[in-house]
C-alpha cells in the first residue's frame, strides 16, 4: 500500500489546502487478431461492421467462446504487473442498454476477476518515484461505436469493435496530483508495449482510461468521488483532473456538496461536463454468464507464461545502471520505449556507454522529437551512429564535425566513414599546419592577447578564431596545447 506522509501536491484553494485523490481505471484492447469470445478480426479500421461474426452481433442461438490467446496476453500482463494471478475466475454478465452493446450486456468480470493485486513503481521527473497499487485486472468485452455525424436525422451502429477483448486494469487511490497520474499511465503504457500485450496507441481507442476524482482535506477521510469516462490521452487525463478537483474544490468551498456522478472531459474547452448520475453495482445486476464456464488454469500453465516474460522496464533500467553506469534519468528515459532501449545496446556495444547515451538521448532523440518521429522511423541507425562515436574515438574527427555527418547521414543516408573521407572531413590533428594559423592569429590581435594573459578564460575567443579558420577541422587538444604556450597561460 502507497502512503503518502506528507502530501507535496496539495491544490489552495479559497478557504486552505485541498488534496486531490485519483484513481483510474485503464482500458486497454488486447493484443490478438479475433475477438474474446468469436473470431472476427480486431483489425483497426475497415468498412462499418466488416469485422463482425454472428456471435458479436448477438444473433439467436450463439453462444460466446473463450479466446485463449485473450487469457495469455491478460496472466502475462498480470504478472508483467507483479499482480497475484488467480488460478480460478469467473465471466459474468453486467447488464445495461446502450444501442451499441447488441446482447442488451456485457460480459465482463466482476467478483472473480483473472488477476488480483498487484503494483507498479511510477518515477516522477523531481527525481521522487510513488508506488501504485493495482486493486484488479479482468477481461471484457468492448462495445460498438455509435456514429451520429453520418445522417441529419439518424445514428448509424458500427460493431467491429463490439466483442474486441479489453484489459481493465484498476488502479487504488493512491495518485495524489495529476502529475501522478500521467506518469502512472505512461509507465503502464510501456509495460503494457514491453508485454506484447496492448499496442498502446490512444489515438485509435486501444488505450483509454476512466478518472476517478475526489478532494479533501488533508487527513480527512475520502471525499465523493466523479469519474470521467473515456479519456483518451495522457494529457487530457492530467487536463481533467486538474479542471475537476478545482471544480470540486469551488463548490465545497461555496457550502455545496458533491454527488456521485459519471462525466465527460471535452477537450476542447478543457473542462468536463455531467454525463449522468453514476450508477453503484447493484444497478448492473451482475450475475455469471450461464453460457461461459468458470476460467481455470494450472500454476504450470503461469509458471511457463512467467518463464517467458521479456526483461521490463524496471529490470532494464537497474541493468542499464549498473552494467553501463548510467544516471538514474538518462536509464529511464532510455528504456521508457522497448525500441529505444534495444538501438543504444547496439549503439553502446564495445564504446562508452555514457557517449552512446548521450547521443540517442540528445542528437537522436531530440531531432526525433522535433519531426515527430519515433524510433522505428529513424533515418540513421544504430550502426551509423556506432561508427560517427567510433570515427571521435580515433580522433579522426572532432565532436563538431560529427553532429555535421550526423546531419549528412540524417539527410541524405549513407556509411559515415565513406561521408569523411570523400568530404574531406577528416580532423586537421598536423600540429605545424595548426601552428600557422594560430600564429597568425595571435599576430593579428596584440590586443586579445594581452587580455587573455590577464585572464586565461578568454583563451576561449582564441580556439573559436582557430576552429573558425580551419572549418573546424582542427584537433581542439592540440589548439588549447599551441594557444597555451604562445599566450604563455
Amino acid at each position: 500500500m502507497n502512503v503518502h506522509d506528507k502530501p507535496s501536491k496539495l491544490i489552495t484553494g479559497a478557504t486552505g489546502d485541498w488534496e486531490v485523490i485519483v484513481g483510474l481505471e485503464v482500458h486497454a484492447q488486447v493484443t490478438s487478431e479475433a475477438k474474446l469470445f468469436s473470431g472476427a478480426s480486431t483489425e483497426f479500421g475497415g468498412a462499418p461492421n466488416s469485422h463482425v461474426s454472428l456471435v458479436d452481433a448477438a444473433m439467436p442461438g450463439m453462444l460466446p467462446v473463450i479466446n485463449e490467446e485473450c487469457v495469455r496476453q491478460a496472466v502475462r500482463t498480470g504478472l508483467g504487473l507483479k499482480a497475484r494471478i488467480n488460478l480460478k475466475s469467473v465471466f459474468d454478465r453486467k447488464n445495461y442498454f446502450y444501442p451499441d452493446l447488441p446482447q442488451g450486456y456485457q460480459i465482463s468480470q466482476y467478483k472473480s476477476p483473472i488477476v488480483g493485486e498487484g503494483q507498479v513503481t511510477v518515477d516522477l521527473p523531481e527525481g521522487d518515484g510513488v508506488t501504485v497499487g493495482i486493486e484488479r485486472l479482468h477481461l471484457e468485452q468492448d462495445a460498438g461505436k455509435s456514429l451520429h455525424d453520418q445522417h441529419p436525422t439518424l445514428s448509424f451502429v458500427d460493431l467491429n469493435r463490439s466483442g474486441v477483448a479489453l484489459m481493465e486494469i484498476v488502479s487504488k487511490p493512491d495518485l495524489r496530483s495529476a502529475d501522478e497520474a500521467k506518469a502512472y499511465v505512461g509507465k503502464l503504457r510501456t509495460i503494457l508495449r514491453y508485454l506484447g500485450t496492448c499496442d498502446g496507441d490512444m489515438e485509435k481507442g486501444n488505450l483509454r482510461a476512466d478518472v476517478n476524482v475526489s478532494v479533501r482535506r488533508p487527513g480527512e477521510p475520502l471525499g465523493t468521488r466523479c469519474e470521467i469516462k473515456n479519456v483518451n490521452s495522457i494529457r487530457f487525463i492530467g487536463q481533467a483532473i486538474d479542471y475537476e478537483a478545482r471544480r470540486q474544490i469551488g463548490i465545497i468551498e461555496d457550502g455545496g456538496t458533491i454527488g456521485q456522478e459519471t462525466r465527460l472531459f471535452d477537450p476542447i474547452r478543457g473542462e468536463t461536463r455531467s454525463m449522468r448520475t453514476k450508477e453503484e453495482a447493484h444497478d448492473y445486476r451482475y450475475f455469471p454468464d450461464p453460457d461461459l464456464l468458470p476460467l481455470e488454469l494450472t500454476q504450470a500453465y503461469v509458471d511457463d507464461l512467467a518463464r517467458g516474460l521479456p526483461e521490463l522496464p524496471d529490470e532494464k533500467k537497474g541493468r542499464f545502471m549498473r552494467d553501463y553506469g548510467l544516471s538514474a534519468y538518462d536509464a529511464g528515459v532510455l528504456v521508457s520505449e522497448r525500441e529505444t532501449a534495444e538501438y543504444f545496446e547496439t549503439v553502446a556495444h564495445g564504446r562508452d556507454a555514457k557517449t552512446a547515451a548521450n547521443w540517442v538521448i540528445n542528437e537522436l532523440a531530440g531531432r526525433l522529437n522535433r519531426e515527430g518521429k519515433d524510433i522505428a522511423a529513424s533515418p540513421v541507425s544504430a550502426e551509423q551512429i556506432g561508427a560517427i562515436l567510433d570515427l571521435i574515438g580515433e580522433g579522426t574527427i572532432s565532436g563538431k564535425i560529427a553532429k555535421d555527418v550526423f546531419e549528412i547521414v540524417w539527410s541524405g543516408g549513407g556509411d559515415p566513414r565513406a561521408i569523411v573521407a570523400a568530404r574531406g572531413l577528416t580532423q586537421v590533428t598536423d600540429v605545424a599546419a595548426i601552428e600557422r594559423i594560430v600564429d597568425e592569429i595571435v599576430a593579428a590581435n596584440p590586443d586579445k592577447v594581452a587580455q587573455a594573459k590577464a585572464k586565461p578564460a578568454l583563451i576561449g575567443w582564441f580556439v573559436g578564431q582557430v576552429m573558425k579558420a580551419t572549418g573546424g577541422k582542427a584537433n581542439p587538444q592540440a589548439v588549447n596545447a599551441l594557444l597555451k604556450t604562445k599566450l604563455g597561460i
